[in-house]
């Protein structure tokens, strides 16, 4: 692989990740709590992983042409943001929260993963984009382009998502209203993405 290809690739991994969606949605409440960005972005970037691991595996494919698995997959995903956006609305992230003895880094983590790696869009985003990429006369072999790719697409999430939990715990800390309302927006966010997922699947 080629410093052009990587840095074009790099480009464009970049844009994906600076636009706002629900993993912005998952890392602002965390940092709204105080003390869960790192578990929180933890979860987000190993769910990542999981769908460059599959795209790399050559399961992408398989699994992007069989419709029933990817309708259970774009359900189930877009169920469990539902939930997450109708509990981020029932119970709003505010800083005082952070004080809660029922949060863990497990937890963080576990949920992260989940809002990753159940999001159908972030597989066929990694279907669609990753084999563009690579070459198939490199010496690298081709899944091994795929997962240095997925590798240097993880750096930048963890940069921009680090930055901006804890621009949200910097800024919204001192503002319990601007962080209620800033969760309240979250939750709304994870609700119409869930719509959108689930709408989708009852036109296809």
């Amino acid at each position: 692989m080629t410093v052009s290809v990587l840095a074009a690739f790099w480009a464009v991994s970049f844009l994906f990740v600076i636009t706002p969606g629900v993993d912005w949605a998952y890392v602002i409440s965390a940092g709204i709590r105080g003390r869960w960005v790192i578990p929180a972005v933890a979860g987000l970037l190993a769910g990542h992983l999981l769908a460059t691991l599959i795209v790399a595996a050559g399961a992408g494919a398989l699994l992007a042409s069989n419709p029933a698995a990817l309708s259970v997959m774009t359900l189930v995903g877009a169920a469990y943001l539902l939930w997450m956006g109708v509990n981020m609305l029932w119970k709003p992230s505010t800083p005082s929260a952070g004080e809660d003895k029922a949060e863990s880094w497990s937890r963080w983590v576990l949920r992260g993963f989940c809002v990753s790696g159940l999001n159908p869009k972030v597989f066929l985003l990694f279907l669609a984009l990753l084999p563009q990429f690579t070459d198939p006369l490199s010496s690298w072999p081709v899944p091994g382009q795929i997962l240095a790719l997925g590798l240097l697409h993880l750096v930048s999430c963890g940069i921009i998502y680090l930055l901006v939990g804890y621009s949200a715990r910097s800024v919204l800390q001192a503002r319990p209203a601007a962080a209620l309302n800033v969760s309240r927006l979250s939750g709304l966010a994870m609700i119409a993405i869930a719509a959108v997922l689930f709408g989708e699947r009852l036109l296809a």
